[in-house]
């Protein structure tokens, strides 16, 4: 006959290994998830990375970009610059041109006046 101390035992024994399992079955679903994690978290790294590759790429190109701006505009004013110093001695050569027209045009019309009288 099974002692009756035994039987009692032995729940608390099947109750005790079902609880185990449980832990582990709970265990293994925690490593899982940790092993899960990691790898997100592996692949959010490698973006961030990429990222800071594309701002600094951006970033780069947009110094250039704006560099050879300024180069064209510092070459375009002083472009206009020569060009408006062209136009203010074309200017300058036309008034005097046109001074000296005017003193022709007084010189003939007092000989003219001169031949009248």
């Amino acid at each position: 006959m099974p002692e009756p101390d035994l039987e009692a035992r032995l729940a608390t024994l099947e109750a005790r290994v079902s609880e185990l399992a449980e832990q582990v079955q709970q265990a293994q679903v925690a490593r899982e998830d940790a092993a899960a994690a990691r790898h997100l978290a592996a692949a959010n790294d490698r973006d961030v990375s990429e990222i800071r590759t594309e701002l600094r790429d951006f970033r780069q190109a947009t110094t250039s970009s704006f560099n050879d701006m300024r180069e064209d505009l510092a070459d375009l004013r002083s472009e206009t610059h020569t060009g408006f110093t062209e136009m203010r001695g074309k200017f300058d050569q036309t008034a005097a041109g046109q001074a000296q027209i005017v003193e022709l045009l007084d010189a003939l019309i007092r000989q003219q006046d001169q031949g009248e009288q």
